[in-house]
């Protein structure tokens, strides 16, 4: 089948698909630097999937527009409108974009088994690593608040659970790589940035430097390296300020 052919056979599919409506693109609220948001971006390049970006400043207040809380009333990012279809939280838009738009289910399997495992490491991302990480970190970052010895040891016993959850596997959940992984490749990216040390976590240095490169080809030093690094220097910065004073 030539190009031209294939490109017009999926364009009709498409129409098919939508009733003969062209579809628009799923729009995403987001602040790039954000980690929830970059790993929507991340699953978004690898599906080949573009989205009408539109960015919401939250250190600016934006997300209490009354726009944006008619259409999100926890005012919180990312947040993605599909046709109507309102979604927030980050690891629940990643599930959902899989379903919709992946070409097969290799990023959130449909095998039940297989999928308690994903949302499980999922879950153990949202509430309990991600937390302790914003826990600890951000109200130095935000409000210049002094750190919290008791928290970081709650982050470091939290790390020390995934350095557990990773021996004997290459990857998060399953035998290769899934949103389980994305979301944490983000977390524990952005750990790294912030100088935690990792030395002592044979299984998470190892088990991170295989998810880099496994998304490298999709922009991640763009998407979620540079991104990573940013909030890393804003946080030294507060911390220089603080030792100053």
């Amino acid at each position: 089948m030539s190009d031209t052919k294939r490109i017009v056979t999926e364009f009709v599919y498409c129409l098919l698909l939508s009733g003969g409506k062209r579809m628009s693109p799923p729009v995403l609220y987001y602040l790039p630097p954000s980690p929830p948001c970059r790993s929507i971006l991340l699953l978004a390049k690898m599906l080949g999937l573009d989205f009408e970006l539109k960015i919401v400043n939250i250190l600016e207040g934006e997300q209490l527009k009354p726009d944006f809380v008619a259409m999100n009333p926890q005012h919180c990012i990312p947040t993605m409108n599909d046709e109507g279809l309102v979604l927030w939280e980050s690891r629940a838009i990643l599930a959902y974009l899989v379903a919709a738009y992946g070409k097969s289910d290799e990023l959130y399997p449909t095998d039940i088994r297989v999928r308690a495992l994903v949302d499980q490491r999922l879950q153990f991302d949202l509430g309990t690593l991600y937390m302790r990480l914003t826990d600890y970190y951000f109200p130095t970052m935000f409000i210049g608040a002094p750190l919290d010895e008791g928290k970081r040891a709650k982050l470091s016993e939290a790390v020390g659970w995934f350095n557990t959850i990773l021996e004997g596997r290459q990857f998060a959940a399953a035998e290769h790589f899934t949103i389980a992984d994305l979301t944490l490749l983000v977390t524990v990216s952005q750990l790294e940035a912030f100088n935690f040390e990792l030395r002592p976590y044979k299984h998470i240095r190892q088990w991170l430097e295989r998810c880099k490169e496994h998304v490298a080809p999709y922009d991640y030093e763009e998407l979620n390296g540079s991104k990573a690094t940013l909030m890393g220097d804003m946080f030294k910065a507060k911390m220089n300020q603080a030792a100053a004073q």
